[in-house]
């Protein structure tokens, strides 16, 4: 398969499974504190990555490494803290929506700070997503009138921080693999997590609280899919493909989310059906060819 048919590929296989993250963080946090649940979500992605992944370090030379501590923290470390509080807060589906702002904070960062090239179509596609997933968010607004929209602050952070993150790989981090940059980020952020899981209480009632086990099972699964694995085929996306093309997953992986959202009971009507669909016609013009 051709890096463009592959692309592609790996944009469906990420929109399906962060797409379903945000349910899976609902559900734990039924049985776990937001802080019990972003330290363990790293804690237990460590352990696989390092399981599998420790010897690709070998890739990392010494000019690499302070892009790999700041790329762990922006990316890996703050925004499962972040998602979680938010959730606290607002329904899973529009957290995934208001994480679509990734892709225009990746073009205004890269322009910034990077100086990476973008298309007038590039941009003009991103807005047009943006467009989409602000109408899903003021009917969703409308819908959900109960809910602190406050903390969707939090998620917005997280999304500069996922925006900082794409750009640094692409410009910095391009010719070691995957794998490597992934398994390197952990490292640095696997002990903060630990002593936060530690004095959180997590290990002091776990074993006692069968609401916190079936939390744990979620956030296991989570862990595997939605932050170890998927970050290998991010990273690896984000170097076969343009920064902007990246991001553009968090376009798509909403509708995923929507549809767990909706089964799970969360409100959702036509007008948003049509925001969506107005936000793939925004993935669809960032990433058209042009001559």
């Amino acid at each position: 398969m051709n890096n463009n048919n592959l692309k592609w590929f790996y944009l469906l296989i990420l929109s399906i499974i962060w797409g379903s993250s945000f349910i899976l963080i609902k559900k734990g946090l039924v049985g776990l504190t937001d802080y019990q649940l972003g330290s363990l979500r790293i804690v237990l992605t460590s352990i696989f990555l390092f399981s599998v992944g420790f010897k690709s370090i070998r890739q990392i030379r010494k000019k690499h490494w302070i892009w790999i501590v700041i790329s762990g923290f922006v990316s890996s470390f703050f925004p499962p803290f972040l998602f979680a509080m938010a959730q606290n807060h607002i329904d899973s589906a529009v957290a995934s929506i208001l994480n679509s702002i990734t892709p225009l904070a990746t073009v205004l960062i890269g322009i910034i700070m990077f100086r990476i090239l973008c298309t007038k179509g590039q941009i003009l596609g991103v807005l047009v997503g943006l467009g989409g997933t602000l109408m899903l968010i003021l009917v969703g607004a409308h819908f959900n009138s109960d809910q602190d929209y406050w903390y969707s602050t939090l998620i917005i952070i997280a999304a500069i921080g996922y925006a900082l993150n794409v750009n640094i790989i692409k410009k910095y981090l391009n010719d070691i693999s995957a794998l490597a940059v992934t398994t390197g980020n952990f490292i640095f952020i696997f002990l903060p997590a630990l002593g936060i899981l530690y004095f959180s209480g997590f290990f002091e009632t776990i074993f006692q609280n069968k609401e916190m086990q079936l939390s744990f099972i979620y956030v296991a699964i989570l862990s595997l899919f939605g932050t170890a694995i998927a970050k290998v085929i991010f990273n690896k996306l984000v170097q076969i493909a343009t920064p902007v093309f990246a991001s553009s997953v968090t376009y798509t992986m909403p509708i995923v989310a929507v549809v767990w959202g909706v089964i799970d009971g969360e409100k959702f009507g036509l007008m948003q059906v049509i925001a969506a669909a107005i936000v793939l016609i925004g993935v669809y013009m960032t990433n058209k060819k042009r001559n």
